[in-house]
């Protein structure tokens, strides 16, 4: 995809959008719960947040990222955490999911984080290669966590 995958910062407008995403999302992932309407009221209440970001990616929109903010002891300044990242199955391998990565780095640094963080299971290959590709560095410590299967990223953004 590159600079011209389009890109944008969801508004109230898009609840129903995002909504639908993230059911997607949840079905991808073989779940049941949340219900849409929980995940409706969930995003009702975070896309005025200004804390919380949502990022849609693709016309019609195809996939979303969902980016939280706070304050850090340990920087003393904002971190982001990139809570969710979804493309839908059939959109995959086109750039969408970088794009969306990338644009969430470009939002953080543009408050002012540190660091953008995540978490990512060590068996979604495709979602690792791209987090590392990006420059995300996995960070376990297994005498605190033990064989988790999760990994955890950090990017360093602010210096």
């Amino acid at each position: 995809m590159g600079p011209e995958t389009p890109l944008r910062l969801a508004g109230p407008a898009d609840v129903a959008v995002v909504t639908g995403l993230i059911g997607d999302f949840r079905d991808f992932l073989g779940g049941s719960r949340p219900d849409n309407a929980a995940i409706e009221s969930a995003v009702s209440a975070l896309i005025g947040d200004p804390s919380t970001e949502f990022l849609l990616a693709g016309e019609p929109e195809t996939g979303f990222a969902q980016l939280r903010y706070r304050l850090s002891v340990w920087t003393g300044n904002e971190d982001a955490w990139l809570e969710d990242l979804f493309v839908k199955p059939d959109a995959r391998g086109a750039g969408f999911g970088r794009a969306l990565v990338e644009g969430s780095v470009d939002r953080a640094r543009s408050r002012g984080c540190s660091r953008v963080q995540l978490d990512c299971n060590r068996d979604n290959e495709a979602a690792v290669r791209l987090y590392e590709s990006i420059g995300f560095a996995p960070v376990h410590n297994p005498q605190k966590w033990g064989d988790t299967p999760d990994l955890f990223y950090t990017l360093p953004i602010a210096g």
